[in-house]
């Protein structure tokens, strides 16, 4: 990345240099020179460009795969200890039991339904939960 940045950079450099230097002169002849040199620019920069888009979609392809490994693992409702449970968000073994003794679930949202926790603490942690 960092090397095409060079390159871009001394492509840009070069064309700046050939417009300043070609103020003078026939403008036919100042815009080809522009444009030859503006193109072997270009085709310098080209492979560092390539290079460097290569590198961001493996990058891009790296994070993705790791954001998507990177998952959790969630607790059963059903089966989970109290230890387990209080290592929830928000969840201390006064929630732990009454978690425990209000199953078996159905559906996690049943956490709200039979009045077992707030919504607000079933916000906390419906990420880290499930039912089988």
């Amino acid at each position: 990345m960092r090397r095409w940045l060079g390159t871009a950079g001394l492509a840009l450099s070069a064309v700046v240099v050939m417009v300043a230097a070609g103020c003078s002169g026939d403008s036919a002849e100042r815009e080809k020179q522009i444009h030859d040199e503006a193109a072997k620019a270009a085709a310098q920069a080209k492979p560092a460009v390539e290079e460097a888009g290569r590198a961001v979609k493996a990058a891009v392809e790296g994070a993705k795969e790791g954001w998507k490994n990177g998952k959790k693992e969630t607790l059963d409702l059903n089966s989970a200890s109290e230890e387990d449970l209080t290592g929830l968000p928000g969840i201390g073994k006064h929630e732990a039991r009454r978690i425990i003794a209000g199953r078996p679930y159905h559906d996690q949202h049943e956490l709200v339904s039979k009045k077992i926790l707030s919504q607000a603490a079933y916000d906390m942690l419906k990420d880290d939960v499930r039912v089988k």
